[in-house]
């Protein structure tokens, strides 16, 4: 089962709330889950957040490999993040072009710390910390993002921002075209 896409546009959707924390007993975690990945690969998406798929709980799964020609270390890079906590963002900050399923149509430069230290869970429950660097940070930092009720577009110039306004409120409309099933919030 795949999920359809809301438009998280969270400044104007009431999702800029933080999502909350997922326990063992979550009802059908697994199935959820693996429904994320499915959603996901259908959108061509790298993550997503449960809080994209109107689930307003601190979960992520990402799946790296599509960017292994730039960086070999993500051929096998699908995990599962499970209430996860930022320990630390360090490293020298660098622009790259960000999209997201949420806002089709809209990818702009955003600067991130190129390592994060994090703290989480995977499928089974089972406590990782681990630090992650590049292209995998990047991807993390940007699900972790959506837990947070923060989108890549609030992390741009109140300039950019602006310019962008028209685009935003036509997706916020469901004047876009997608290849994938969206959502639509209203007001």
């Amino acid at each position: 089962m795949n999920y359809d896409l809301p438009y998280c546009g969270l400044w104007q959707s009431g999702f800029e709330k933080k999502a909350v924390p997922v326990t063992p007993d979550y009802p059908e975690l697994k199935t959820l889950i693996q429904s994320m990945f499915d959603t996901m690969y259908d959108s061509a998406g790298v993550g997503l957040a449960a809080p994209q798929i109107n689930f307003s709980i601190r979960l992520f799964v990402v799946d790296g490999e599509p960017f292994s020609d730039e960086e070999p270390t993500l051929v096998k890079f699908k995990k599962v993040f499970i209430n996860p906590e930022m320990i630390d963002e360090s490293g020298n900050k660098w622009k790259f072009n960000e999209g997201c399923l949420s806002i089709p149509g809209v990818r702009e430069d955003v600067d991130r710390h190129s390592v994060v230290h994090l703290k989480y869970m995977d499928e089974n429950f089972v406590e990782h910390t681990e630090t992650f660097d590049g292209i995998a940070a990047r991807i993390i930092q940007h699900e972790y993002d959506h837990l947070e009720g923060v989108l890549f577009t609030d992390r741009l110039s109140p300039l950019k921002r602006q310019l962008l306004k028209g685009k935003l409120n036509d997706i916020s409309r469901g004047k876009v075209n997608v290849d994938y099933k969206m959502k639509f919030m209203s007001k």
